[in-house]
């Protein structure tokens, strides 16, 4: 059997497997098919430099594959895995100014200082009534909607 494996595995099997391994990946996402994926890869590149037998060809698969998944999980836990970025209470000590006159209860315009959820101007509403230039705060975030109330209160 390995006289066989050592005749019909060429190097460009290794990196065939690689890149479905590197595919597969995108349904799976938990980066144990893209260290497998790699090793293959290099593992035919290397075979095609330097002519091996499928045994060193396997056991430098295993021992690159246990390196690059090992390696993947230690780089992708030291990330940030809790974002403020899009969370409801994210930047409300942003101070804004009012670009379109607020009623009570009804939609006008504020610029922020900074951006606030990625965007500086806001569709806003209140329960004061707001003129034009005005300084708000953020109250609340309701969906696309921003509440504020003068900044003096």
């Amino acid at each position: 059997m390995i006289e066989y494996l050592n005749d019909s595995v060429v190097w460009w099997h290794w990196v065939a497997l690689g890149l479905i391994l590197i595919i597969s990946e995108m349904a799976t996402g938990t980066f144990i098919s893209l260290g497998l994926g790699v090793a293959g890869i290099v593992v035919g590149l290397i075979d095609l430099i330097v002519p091996m037998g499928f045994t060193y060809q396997l056991l430098l698969w295993i021992i690159l594959s246990i390196f690059l998944i090992t390696v993947l999980f230690r780089w992708f836990k030291d990330q940030p895995t809790v974002s403020e970025a899009g969370q409801s209470d994210y930047r409300f000590d942003t101070p804004g100014t009012v670009t379109q006159v607020i009623h009570p209860h009804k939609r006008g315009k504020v610029s922020f200082d900074s951006p606030v959820l990625g965007n500086r101007d806001w569709h806003a509403n209140s329960d004061y009534e707001l003129a034009k230039e005005a300084r708000v705060k953020i109250i609340e975030v309701n969906g696309q909607l921003i509440k504020v109330a003068p900044l003096n209160t």
